[in-house]
């Protein structure tokens, strides 16, 4: 088995209100003072009061957009080449940092032996991977890999890799970073689709280092995973390439599955890893948004108390896609680190395009 040693957050430099994003969004989505109440409605309600993004456009006056035209109408709309190459301008520096600070005072960077890069928001080759060795100088021998296009589960699934790396190889030194920098594919178009992403998502890293559970470091200790597909939500969330940029599906009738099915999964994650739902001492929820988090204490009985560090990420971050489930890991790995007491048990849950439902134990050693 594997143990998460240490997890990293990093975040761009524009920290955006939702009440600014709102106003940007409402002069685009809005074509009148009707549609504008109703948006402004949603972004109050929202569980999100700050986002972050590369980019500046968001709150900045007309005049000062570095990204979007500055005529009325955004044209010329973004291109998918431009927005391709902010994110290969800014993504590498945000990955950079997470990893730096994840691995500081624990290994060298020249330690590192496994590289697994996330994203599911920018996509080139020679891609992030190799852009992070070469920004950080590392050995040209590394093992590397990428998890490309999963959405808001992917780090589960790359957890998962680390943990058969390590129990592969007791010597291993795995860093996964999940960048992701959705606000780049904000669209102009008034679709229920876009509308649901303008509110919701943001920009963001994480990185975690992960060793052989014979550490005698403090960590979280991976027991087990399960997995689950609802391919009645095939078409209800999808991420997919277009011309104008990367388009995304969310309907509303994804709170609904996540409500009709997720008690299920929870249930046979627990009997895979031998544990009883009482013996959960912490949940980690992916904060996929205020009616995600709803439906699952709906689905299952767990309470805003218990679904807290996830409200918290929502609240403070937004849905970065991927890196926001380890965002929500690192609050009750901070917390667990202060009292160092072993023993406690943590469930991870995530969702995506599938409608893929991932989910991992742990337990703090």
């Amino acid at each position: 088995m594997s143990k998460i040693i240490s997890i990293a957050t990093s975040v761009p430099a524009y920290k955006h209100t939702q009440e600014a994003i709102f106003e940007f969004a409402s002069q685009i989505h809005s074509s009148n003072e009707e549609e504008k109440r109703k948006l402004k409605f949603l972004y109050r309600h929202s569980g999100i009061s700050t986002r972050y993004s590369v980019l500046p456009d968001y709150s900045c006056s007309t005049k000062d957009r570095k990204f979007y035209s500055t005529a009325e109408d955004l044209e010329p709309f973004p291109s998918l080449e431009k927005r391709m190459d902010w994110f290969n301008d800014y993504a590498v520096d945000l990955s950079v940092k997470a990893i730096e600070d994840c691995i500081e005072g624990r290994i060298n960077k020249n330690d590192i032996t496994h590289l697994i890069t996330v994203s599911c928001t920018g996509m080139s080759a020679p891609g992030l991977d190799l852009l992070v060795m070469e920004a950080m100088e590392l050995p040209s021998e590394i093992f590397r890999t990428s998890v490309n296009f999963m959405g808001c589960y992917a780090a589960v699934h790359a957890l998962k890799m680390a943990d058969a790396i390590c129990k592969n190889d007791t010597a291993a030194n795995v860093i996964i970073v999940c960048t992701e920098l959705c606000t780049l594919h904000f669209q102009k178009e008034s679709s229920i689709d876009n509308l649901t992403s303008t509110l919701l998502f943001a920009d963001g890293c994480a990185a975690v280092l992960a060793k052989h559970d014979s550490s005698s470091e403090k960590g979280l200790i991976l027991k087990s995973f399960f997995s689950n597909v609802a391919f009645n939500g095939k078409k209800d969330m999808s991420w997919a390439l277009s011309s104008k940029g990367f388009l995304m599906t969310l309907s509303g009738y994804v709170p609904e599955l996540v409500k009709e099915d997720f008690d299920k999964l929870i249930t046979k994650a627990l009997a895979k890893g031998g544990i009883g739902k009482e013996e959960i001492t912490y949940w980690c929820m992916h904060p996929g948004g205020k009616k995600i988090l709803e439906a699952i204490s709906q689905s299952t009985g767990l309470t805003t108390e218990d679904l807290k560090y996830s409200y918290e990420v929502l609240n403070d971050y937004g849905n970065m896609s991927s890196p926001t489930i380890l965002f929500v890991l690192k609050k009750i790995l901070d917390q667990l680190n202060k009292g160092k007491t072993n023993g406690d048990n943590i469930l991870g849950a995530a969702f995506g395009p599938g409608l893929t439902m991932e989910t991992f134990i742990a337990t703090y050693g």
